[in-house]
């Protein structure tokens, strides 16, 4: 797995899942949208740092993205290769299983609401990772740790706009989770934050944290 930053993932398997491609105006990569080839792009919700380059490069690469209803249709109206799922829903692509959940949070393009943020369990070669999108912490969350034995969580820890680092370790509780990797912080001054804490704290509970700087990887 490639952290790209901010909450930019590229998982790589049997095939290659891309989730929240921002990366053009992200000041903390240097990874450009024609360096990759994916054979899947999810799309958390429609904000600019998390939709980011999608629909270019799914217009270049034909990955489809996979994203909420509203959000699909906006994407396929701008040239992208969309499929469409909601909260629940689960899409067998061959290489992987994406199963949707909620997420705590907005989605709108300049003010316009385009449905509803999501996150995803995505499922590929025998493991189970969680990206949790951009949410606040919610009880439900155990469900899904009760669902899924996953390998590792992606969780934000910024705050301000997400979960800040005490209630990720909450969430971390209700997930169970064998490893975690704290994304969606240091990309703004607004949630520029240490991440050690969070990673001492996630170890105390029995969690391997990684704390990954942009561009690294981590094997899963």
């Amino acid at each position: 797995m490639d952290f790209i930053g901010h909450a930019a993932f590229l998982l790589r398997g049997k095939g290659e899942v891309l989730i929240d491609p921002y990366l053009t105006e992200n000041p903390l990569t240097e990874v450009q949208p024609e360096d990759l080839q994916p054979d899947l792009i999810l799309v958390t919700h429609a904000h600019h740092d998390h939709l980011g380059d999608a629909i270019d490069i799914s217009r270049r690469t034909g990955a489809p993205i996979l994203t909420t209803p509203e959000l699909a249709s906006h994407v396929e109206g701008e040239g992208a290769t969309a499929m469409a799922a909601h909260m629940g829903g689960v899409v067998n692509m061959g290489f992987c299983e994406v199963k949707l959940f909620p997420a705590w949070h907005s989605s709108s393009i300049d003010g316009r609401m385009l449905g509803v943020p999501v996150s995803f369990v995505i499922s590929m070669d025998g493991i189970s990772v969680y990206h949790a999108g951009d949410t606040a912490l919610f009880g439900d969350m155990a469900l899904i740790g009760e669902e899924f034995d996953l390998e590792l969580a992606l969780l934000p820890i910024g705050g301000r706009y997400t979960m800040g680092p005490e209630d990720a370790l909450r969430a971390l509780g209700l997930l169970r989770p064998k490893r975690v990797v704290p994304m969606h912080y240091d990309t703004f001054d607004t949630i520029r934050l240490d991440p050690s804490r969070f990673c001492s704290d996630a170890e105390e509970m029995g969690v391997r944290c990684h704390s990954i700087p942009p561009g690294g990887s981590l094997e899963v």
